[in-house]
């Protein structure tokens, strides 16, 4: 076995830790940017949240040094040694005009006093967890079978199913809680949780769900009785929509079979999915940019939330001009220097990068906002044009990584709805006189010719996809039942209606 050496030349692309900052801070909603930022006060003393803005010294010099040598962002977690403590440099840090008010503070002009001082609110509520927890303290139970319930309930999911089963429920008791019960006493309690309301909970499918609401109404008097038996003998039938296997099984005239339907559909398939709150995050959505129509010319401004007032602690500047005018400098000393110099240091590369990330919203939505101006201005889909990622990437001269990781993540407030970033890019498709029109306009036109279909007699993707072709569109069947797909559109055969 023979060594040998040899002089290789490789090309190797690095991220710096303030690109990889800055990635994740484009990744956080307005929603969450909050928590982000107090994190990073709690982790850092020497950055602070003020109303006078930004400190102009440091954050100019901080874009100048990131600019000249950005392999080096990673400096201030360097470890102290007796050449730092020689050649300790604090003139950056303690220089004169620290007090003047940054130029490139991160509140937009354009904000209002009132919308700057405008909060999110929040509605309070309970959740579907506690409301049956609460209606389960009216049952008379001894310790153990309440604790059993407690872990039924723990076992319904957000839409009301019960989907662990019973046996498995009966293992997490004895592992978990050390308490030894039969599948039978489990299943007496799962019986008594489906009376709670509401109506339909703990089931454990779409069939037994409907079949307890059913049975619900029947005990308060309503004549249901062939709704029972639709679902009990017919329930695939009807998930299908084999009406008249329906109607022959069950000799119904065509009048029986449009109520009984009519009281099946109006049954709530997921009963836990309307009562409380699951995931605040997912109930509301926090806008990034509102975009207002002055007198038919767009304005673009971003939310208040992604503007916050950051600067370095006086306290800590304080600190490092007390030891530049001191005499007397010994060990212990420089330690606390080089430790306030890594916290300012950190400090200033969290400010550039929220100031870096709102020039990256900023750039990126008036890129869209231009390219699809015409349906900014209306709000008819039809108006949106093709779009895809590398257009906005060329006209901001962003990476496309970048711009996918805003597209995905927030959210704009137009005069006719709130949409996320990414519904406004789609593919193109030509037209018979060659014209390139959005996927977005021919999903639109085919969501609106199934609007209005007759639902007796619903259309066909054969018959979808002549009309779009008399309409000009030049596209394929297999390309209109896969945007039929993606619109969450079924076939027509589950899109009859009687």
């Amino acid at each position: 076995m023979s060594l040998n050496q040899s002089l290789q030349q490789k090309l190797l692309q690095k991220l710096s830790p303030q690109q990889i900052q800055l990635m994740k801070l484009l990744q956080v909603p307005t929603a969450i940017l909050d928590d982000r930022i107090k994190e990073e006060l709690e982790e850092n003393p020497a950055l602070e949240l003020t109303e006078e803005g930004f400190d102009e010294n440091f954050g100019d010099e901080m874009k100048d040094e990131f600019a000249e040598n950005p392999a080096e962002a990673d400096d201030y977690e360097e470890t102290s040694t007796d050449d730092n403590y020689d050649n300790l440099d604090l003139s950056d840090y303690v220089s004169d005009g620290d007090d003047d008010i940054a130029d490139y503070k991160l509140r937009d002009d354009n904000y209002g006093d009132q919308e700057e001082k405008q909060t999110m609110p929040y509605k309070v509520e309970t959740s579907f967890y506690e409301v049956l927890e609460a209606q389960l303290g009216m049952l008379k139970l001894n310790e153990e079978q309440f604790r059993i319930a407690e872990q039924i309930i723990g076992s319904i999911d957000e839409d009301g199913y019960l989907r662990r089963e019973t046996s498995a429920i009966v293992d997490d008791l004895a592992f978990r809680q050390n308490i030894f019960v039969t599948e039978e006493e489990v299943e007496s309690l799962i019986k008594r949780i489906q009376h709670f309301d509401p109506p339909g909970v703990a089931a454990r499918n779409l069939q037994e769900c409907l079949l307890l609401q059913l049975n619900r109404m029947k005990d308060e008097g309503k004549d249901v009785d062939i709704a029972i038996q639709a679902i009990t003998r017919y329930f695939d039938e009807f998930t299908k929509k084999h009406y008249e296997k329906i109607q022959r099984g069950l000799n119904l005239n065509d009048e029986d079979l449009k109520e009984v339907m009519q009281q099946i559909t109006r049954l709530n398939p997921k009963p836990g999915g309307n009562v409380g709150e699951i995931n605040k995050a997912e109930s509301y959505v926090v806008p990034d940019f509102f975009i207002f129509n002055n007198a038919s010319k767009l304005e673009l401004t971003l939310n208040s939330k992604n503007a916050p007032e950051l600067r370095i602690s006086e306290g800590y500047r304080d600190m490092l001009r007390d030891y530049e005018r001191g005499t007397k400098k010994d060990k212990r000393q420089k330690e606390a220097v080089i430790f306030i110099k890594q916290k300012i240091d950190a400090a200033k590369w969290f400010i550039d990068a929220i100031k870096q990330r709102q020039h990256t919203l900023l750039s990126t939505m008036t890129a869209i906002m231009n390219h699809q101006y015409e349906f900014f201005l209306t709000g008819d889909e039809t108006q949106l044009k093709p779009m895809i990622l590398k257009d906005i990437a060329e006209k901001t001269g962003l990476d496309i990584s970048t711009v996918s990781r805003v597209a995905n993540s927030k959210f704009v407030q137009t005069e006719f709805g709130t949409y996320r970033l990414k519904f406004f890019f789609s593919e193109s498709l030509t037209t018979d006189s060659g014209e390139e029109v959005s996927t977005r306009e021919v999903k639109k036109i085919l969501s609106d010719l199934i609007e209005y279909e007759q639902k007796k007699k619903p259309l066909s993707d054969e018959r979808l996809t002549e009309l779009l072709q008399e309409k000009g569109y030049n596209i394929a069947r297999r390309t209109v039942a896969k945007y039929r797909e993606q619109l969450n559109i079924p076939v027509a055969r589950l899109r009859k209606e009687l």
